[in-house]
């Protein structure tokens, strides 16, 4: 038995993998349709809002906005959040971008040496969060067809970020004091008219690495998801949605019950947590550095909670907000 378990711990990936690919098989109907509907999700919803945003995002590394941010906020980024102010261009770009672009930015930090990999790991906790196009537009208005329910769900969601951003300001504090950063940019990083090609160049291309990734991640959950409800496995949108938020989002917006605030609450925590694929999406862009995904998984899980409680709150103390049928 005890050899047993050796070996399927060993090849626990292997068999994983296999089941997966023999579910493909098993359930190709459905998962060409589904692998087809994430296609154009991709293409028609994610490109178009992400990937300007990651070349931009890039230019502007090369830029010294990142020390103008350092200049305006640092009175309140090191007090608040025990980072430098710099980081303050994480957190309002990941806030206006959404997933996974704060994380980008961590990890562009810490391979500029910009911050410590404490203050990075930091950024990663409350930096990376979901965008206002995606929480009024995509969520408020598509889904629940209700823009003030998107307005609520940004600004839980935005609170819950700044009460993780400051609950982190503990993290690693010990080990920060004598390992802190404050640099600034050299000068090989700043665009310049003899350099302007090849900067943008090299920010079209890693941007289009990393929205391809993230279609990637896209097409196999769905495809996971899709094989959990053909097989039978799972069928519970509020499970499922812990997976990928925009699918499980969009489930639970479409339940017919009378108690939609459970609804938005729920939706409040999916939002600030991100899900498994978002989770995934992140892991794999620190890979290449020293951050820990730790602080990631517990900020979310906790980001999540959070907003899920403003969110009751509220909904509770506003009549205004109370949408039960």
């Amino acid at each position: 038995m005890h050899i047993f378990i050796i070996k399927l711990k060993r090849n626990f990936f292997a068999i994983l993998f296999l089941i997966f690919a023999i579910s493909l098989l098993l359930f190709s109907k459905n998962n060409l349709l589904a692998v087809k509907n994430s296609l154009i999700l991709w293409a028609t919803s994610v490109v178009p809002s992400l990937f300007p945003f990651f070349v931009a995002t890039e230019l502007l590394l090369h830029t010294n906005i990142v020390n103008f941010f350092k200049r305006i906020c640092g009175s309140f980024m090191k007090p608040l959040f025990n980072i430098n102010g710099q980081g303050a261009f994480g957190f309002i770009m990941g806030l206006i971008s959404g997933y996974p672009v704060g994380a980008k930015i961590a990890c562009e930090f810490r391979k500029n040496n910009i911050c410590s990999k404490a203050e990075c790991e930091r950024l990663l906790s409350f930096t990376n969060n979901s965008g206002p196009l995606f929480i009024v537009g995509s969520v408020g208005i598509s889904m629940f067809g209700n823009t003030t329910i998107g307005l609520l769900l940004l600004v839980t969601h935005i609170l819950a970020s700044l009460t993780v951003g400051y609950i982190f300001r503990f993290w690693k504090l010990e080990k920060n004091r004598s390992s802190s950063i404050d640099t600034s940019f050299s000068s090989k990083n700043i665009v310049t008219f003899s350099n302007l090609g090849e900067v943008i160049s090299e920010s079209i291309t890693s941007s289009i690495q990393t929205i391809m990734m993230i279609g990637g991640f896209v097409v196999i959950f769905s495809s996971i998801i899709s094989i959990l409800k053909s097989s039978g496995i799972i069928d519970n949108v509020y499970i499922l949605g812990l997976l990928e938020i925009t699918n499980g989002i969009s489930s639970i917006a479409n339940l017919h019950i009378k108690n939609i605030s459970f609804q938005i609450i729920f939706t409040a925590f999916l939002l600030g947590f991100g899900g498994i694929s978002i989770l995934l999406q992140v892991w794999s862009i620190i890979s290449k550095s020293d951050l820990s995904i730790k602080p990631y998984i517990y900020g979310k899980l906790l980001h999540g909670t959070i907003a899920a409680i403003y969110t009751f709150i509220a909904i509770y103390s506003f009549p205004f907000l109370n949408f039960n049928l």
